[in-house]
C-alpha cells in the first residue's frame, strides 16, 4: 500500500470524484515504497499538480486528472482545448501540456543540485532517475478516446483512461499504464539520500531546519543548495499535511519534532486564510522558547497574523488589553497565579470573551495546569474550533503532576479519534539518547492509557550515531565549571560557534559561577535569569537553568553539577524529569558535570562502562 500525503480523509471534501478514485486506486495498489503527493505545492514556483507519484527505481511521474466527460470537450488540438462549463466554452491550456510544464519547472530546480544529476557522459547536468508526466482522464474510457480520436491532440501513452482505473484492475495493470508514460530510455536508481534531497527541493515546508531556525523554508533560487539535506520523515510529513480542523492531539517524546509540526501548522494556517481572519495563537510555557518562535514567525513576515506568547504573558497581555485589573506587588509565584486567576475570572464574567481566535496552538502542554488547558480551549473560534496540543509527559517538569481523574475531555479537548503518537527521536545521536535514558530509567515505562489518556511514552532512537558524552569528575564545581569552559572553548576551535553552545544549570547559584568562570576565560556568554534576558540570535555560549530549556536545542550542551543533584529536600523524581530534558537539547556533543556520588551520578557512571567516555 503507497503512502497517500496527506492522507485520504483529510483531503477527499476538496477532490473531485475523479481525483478521489484514482488516489483510492494508487494508495491501494502500488507497493508500499511508492510515494504519493496530492495537490501539494512543489518546487520554488510553487508549480501544483495534482498528484505526484515518487519511486526509487521507477523515478518521479506527475499527473494531472480531468473529469471531463466526451460531451465536454468541444474543440481540441495539441496545445488549447475548448470545454463547454454550465453551457458556456471555456478555453484552457491541453491538459498534458500542463502537466509539462509543472513537471520541468520542479525538474529545473531539481537539476541545480549536483547530486541529483549526470556527472558526465551525453546525459552530464540532466537527473540522474526518470521523470514524466501524463493525464488522467476519469470519465472517458480508452475505447470512447479512440474513438473520437483524441490521439491526435494529445499522445495516447500518456493518458490513464477511466476503465484502467476501476477497483477491479490488477496492480500490475495499473502500473504498466503509469510507468508506459516514461520515455524509454530514462534510466536510473534513486537512493535514499537522493529522495530526501528531492523532498527537500520540492517541499521547502518539509525542511528539518538547523538549531538556528526551526522553520527555515527559504526558497531562494540562487542560494547554495547544503551538502547534506534533512527533511522530516514520512510520518512527520503526513502528519504535518494532514491535520484539520477539530481538536488533534500529537503525544511525542522529546526529538520527535512536535515543535516542527506545530511552526509547519501555524504558517499553513496564516497563509491560507483570509486576511480579515482572527489571528492565530500560539501557546508554550518556556519563555526562552516563546521568544524563538516568535522571531521565527516574524523572519516569515507571519508576526501580525500568528501571535506567540508564553502562556503568562499571554494571561498579562489579556488583562490589559480588556481592561482588567492586573495583580498588585506579591511573590513571583503569587503573581502569576493571580494573572491567571484573573483571566479566568474575567472570562467567566464575560469580561474578556473567548473565541478570539482562529485557531489555538499550545506547545508543551504536558505543562500547563488542567485549568489552564480549559481556559485556553475557550479562546478557539466555535466557526473552526482548530485547537492542537503537544504532550510529552515524560517531559513535564513543573510540580503540577497530573491525578488519574485528568483527561482531554475534562477540560474541553475533544480529540478521540485524532491523536497521534511520535515515538522516533530524531533531535539526539544514540549515545546522548542512551545517557538520557539512563537519568530516567524510571520514569520511562510506558503507561497502558485509552485515547483520551496520557500515555507516557519511551523514545525509540533514529540510529544516529555520534560521539559519546564527555564526563568531568573534579572535587570542586568550580574546577568542574572550569573544565567545562575548556571543552567548550575546544568545541569552538573543532567548528562550532558559540552560539550554537548553552550551559543548564541547576539553579542560579551555578549559573553565576559559570559567568564568572567564562569570563576569566573570555568566553563570550549571555545568563538568562528573567523574562527579556534570551537573546536567541546572539553568537553568545547561553547560560540559563535546565527548567527553562525545555522546547530548545542545541549542537553542544553541558551540564554542571550534575553529581551534586538533587538537593537536600527535593524529589529525586521530579530531578530525574529535568535532568532528561535538559539531557535531551543536546543534539551533537553532551558535556555532563559528575563529581560528587548522588544517585544521578551513580546511575551515569555505571552508563559509562557502556559507552560514555
Amino acid at each position: 500500500m503507497a503512502t497517500l500525503i496527506p492522507t485520504l480523509g483529510s483531503c477527499v471534501s476538496r477532490m473531485t470524484s475523479g481525483e478521489r478514485r484514482l488516489a483510492e486506486r494508487l494508495e491501494a495498489k502500488l507497493d508500499d515504497d511508492y510515494l504519493l503527493w496530492y495537490d501539494v505545492p512543489m518546487g520554488p514556483s510553487n508549480a501544483h499538480p495534482d498528484f505526484c507519484v515518487l519511486h526509487p527505481r521507477r523515478g518521479m511521474l506527475i499527473l494531472e486528472v480531468k473529469d471531463w466527460r466526451l460531451s465536454t470537450l468541444h474543440k481540441i488540438d495539441r496545445h488549447t482545448w475548448e470545454i463547454l462549463v454550465n453551457g458556456q466554452t471555456k478555453c484552457v491550456i491541453n491538459p498534458l501540456e500542463q502537466a509539462r510544464q509543472y513537471a520541468h519547472q520542479v525538474v529545473n530546480a531539481l537539476e541545480r543540485d549536483p547530486q541529483l544529476v549526470h556527472a558526465e557522459g551525453s546525459h552530464r547536468g540532466k537527473l540522474a532517475f526518470p521523470w514524466s508526466y501524463g493525464v488522467v482522464l476519469a470519465n472517458i474510457t480508452r475505447r470512447q478516446f479512440e474513438q473520437a480520436e483524441l490521439q491526435h491532440a494529445i499522445d495516447p501513452d500518456r493518458v490513464l483512461c477511466q476503465d484502467e482505473m476501476l477497483e477491479g484492475v490488477e496492480p500490475e495493470a495499473l502500473q504498466s499504464r503509469l510507468w508506459g508514460m516514461f520515455p524509454f530510455m530514462m534510466r536510473g536508481v534513486m537512493s535514499l539520500p537522493q529522495c530526501d534531497r528531492v523532498r527537500w527541493i520540492m517541499f521547502p515546508q518539509v525542511r528539518v531546519p538547523s538549531s538556528d531556525d526551526l522553520f527555515d523554508s527559504d526558497t531562494n533560487e540562487e542560494a547554495e543548495l547544503p551538502e547534506i539535506m534533512r527533511v522530516m520523515d514520512l510520518q512527520q510529513e503526513q502528519l504535518a499535511r494532514s491535520l484539520g480542523d477539530g481538536h488533534r492531539v500529537i503525544h511525542g517524546v522529546a526529538g520527535s519534532g512536535k515543535t516542527m509540526i506545530l511552526g509547519y501548522r501555524a504558517e499553513l494556517l496564516a497563509r491560507t486564510s483570509g486576511l480579515n481572519s482572527k489571528p492565530i495563537l500560539v501557546l508554550c510555557f518556556n519563555e526562552p522558547l516563546a521568544v524563538k518562535l516568535a522571531a521565527t514567525m516574524a523572519s516569515k513576515d507571519l508576526g501580525g497574523r500568528v501571535h506567540v506568547r508564553h502562556f503568562h504573558k499571554w494571561c498579562r497581555d489579556q488583562l490589559v488589553t480588556f481592561g482588567q485589573t492586573l495583580p498588585g506587588k506579591m511573590g513571583a509565584q503569587q503573581y502569576v497565579q493571580a494573572l491567571v486567576d484573573g483571566v479566568i475570572r474575567s472570562v467567566e464574567n464575560r469580561q474578556i470573551p473567548s473565541g478570539q481566535y482562529q485557531a489555538v496552538l499550545i506547545d508543551e502542554g504536558h505543562d500547563f495546569a488542567p485549568e489552564w488547558l480549559k481556559l485556553v480551549t475557550q479562546m478557539v473560534d466555535p466557526s473552526t474550533n482548530s485547537l492542537l496540543l503537544l504532550y510529552d509527559d515524560a517531559q513535564s517538569i513543573y510540580e503540577r503532576r497530573r491525578t488519574q481523574q485528568f483527561s482531554f475531555k475534562s477540560v474541553g479537548i475533544q480529540a478521540q479519534g485524532r491523536t497521534t503518537i511520535l515515538k522516533v527521536n530524531y533531535r539526539n545521536t544514540r549515545q546522548i539518547l542512551q545517557v538520557a535514558a539512563a537519568i530516567a530509567a524510571d520514569l520511562l515505562t510506558p503507561d497502558d492509557s485509552d485515547e483520551d489518556g496520557i500515555p507516557l511514552l519511551k523514545p525509540i532512537g533514529c540510529g544516529r550515531d555520534g560521539e559519546a558524552p564527555l564526563i568531568i569528575r573534579l572535587p570542586t564545581l568550580h574546577e568542574e565549571v572550569w573544565a567545562i569552559a575548556t571543552s567548550l572553548r575546544q568545541a569552538h576551535q573543532q567548528g562550532h560557534a558559540w552560539g550554537e553552545m548553552a550551559v543548564l544549570c541547576a539553579d542560579w547559584k551555578t549559573m553565576d559561577l559559570c559567568a564568572a568562570v567564562f569570563a576569566e576565560q573570555r568566553l563570550p556568554s549571555n545568563v538568562r535569569k528573567g523574562t527579556g534576558d534570551y537573546r536567541p540570535d546572539a553568537n553568545v555560549i547561553q547560560i540559563m537553568t535546565m527548567r527553562v530549556s525545555k522546547g530548545l536545542e542545541f549542537p553542544v550542551v553541558a551540564l554542571p553539577g550534575i553529581g551534586h543533584l538533587p538537593a537536600t529536600g527535593d524529589d529525586e523524581k521530579e530531578a530525574a524529569r529535568v535532568l532528561y530534558v535538559a539531557a535531551t537539547r543536546a543534539t551533537e556533543k553532551l558535556v555532563l558535570g559528575l563529581g560528587g556520588n548522588s544517585s544521578f551520578a551513580a546511575r551515569l557512571s555505571a552508563q559509562a562502562r557502556t559507552g560514555v567516555k
